[in-house]
């Protein structure tokens, strides 16, 4: 294993051989370029990764993310045919997708490519095995121990996706079109969303909700949780539905005795407090983000393909 200690470093040795990792979700790429003692040199932040939206749009992002860490770096002589990439995407636990990824014409040295869920695991926990419970713009649960991988969720937003952010904004959109055709009462919940969306009737509240990606449901889980930390009822009750999936996705996770568990994602600062006590004793704090656990990735399969010539 690599020494996986992670410092900032903007000074960098051009002959060394350099990383870019990949995170690629619904809502945005991020990468991160690194060298060969694990100095974080560089950050990017590009557009939607998962392939499942849309290849071009994911490849697209891919690139212009490793294109921003490397200027972000102040490493802009470097090309990306000198990077090696270590890439994790939403949406590649689908073989159809995996195999479309796998054929990109990608621009970089060599890349390794995984699922996000991998990454984000091994992220978590500098490169060792353990589980990751992942609550941003989709969701799922994801452990890793002795070579062996669970995967729980992961189904993708409308059909799956429990407790993440499209879906919490999902449940504010149907139930404040029931409190709008009169069948339960206004909450803090209805306003907000109305307000939010510049809508006064359930008519205009369709017209702008209809057809959206999960990115754009996302945009109202932090009203739920504003509500419900205003005392609104319905929007408690979302939130210990959403809560009562993750606890169970945890105890499935813990059948796989993995030594570690961590929650990551945009919505966990959210949903820390609302989790059971009994879940929270038992979570660590990530060491890594996933862009680094998609270098710490690379470093291990190109450690493994030079083993094996």
């Amino acid at each position: 294993m690599p020494n996986n200690s992670v410092t900032s470093n903007n000074k960098a040795n051009n002959t060394q051989q350099f990383y870019i990792g990949i995170d690629g979700g619904g809502s945005k790429c991020k990468a991160v370029l690194m060298d060969e003692k694990n100095n974080v040199l560089g950050t990017g932040i590009a557009g939607p990764g998962n392939p499942l939206h849309g290849f071009e749009q994911a490849t697209n992002s891919i690139t212009q993310s490793a294109l921003l860490a490397l200027k972000d770096a102040g490493l802009t002589e470097v090309a990306l045919s000198e990077l090696i990439a270590g890439v994790g995407l939403a949406g590649v636990n689908l073989p159809i997708l995996f195999d479309q990824m796998s054929n990109w014409q990608y621009p970089f040295k060599q890349m390794f490519l995984t699922t996000d869920l991998h990454i984000a695991c091994l992220g978590a926990h500098q490169g060792e095995d353990g589980a990751v419970m992942i609550t941003g713009t989709g969701s799922c649960g994801f452990s890793y121990v002795a070579q062996k991988s669970l995967t729980i969720g992961a189904h993708g937003f409308p059909h799956g996706d429990k407790a993440s952010g499209a879906w919490f904004g999902l449940q504010a959109a149907k139930q404040v079109l029931l409190a709008l055709d009169g069948l339960v009462k206004p909450t803090a919940m209805t306003q907000k969303l109305l307000t939010q969306l510049h809508c006064s009737n359930d008519v205009t509240l369709v017209e702008n909700i209809a057809n959206k990606p999960a990115t754009y449901y996302a945009k109202f889980a932090n009203l739920v949780f504003d509500a419900a930390e205003e005392g609104d009822e319905a929007a408690k009750e979302i939130i210990d539905n959403g809560c009562e999936y993750i606890s169970s996705v945890a105890n499935k996770l813990w059948q796989q005795q993995p030594s570690r568990m961590s929650m990551i994602g945009g919505l966990t600062t959210r949903l820390i407090k609302w989790l059971p006590n009994n879940l929270l004793a038992k979570l660590a704090e990530p060491l890594l983000p996933p862009e680094v656990g998609a270098v710490l990735f690379a470093k291990q399969q190109l450690a493994l393909s030079n083993h094996k010539n």
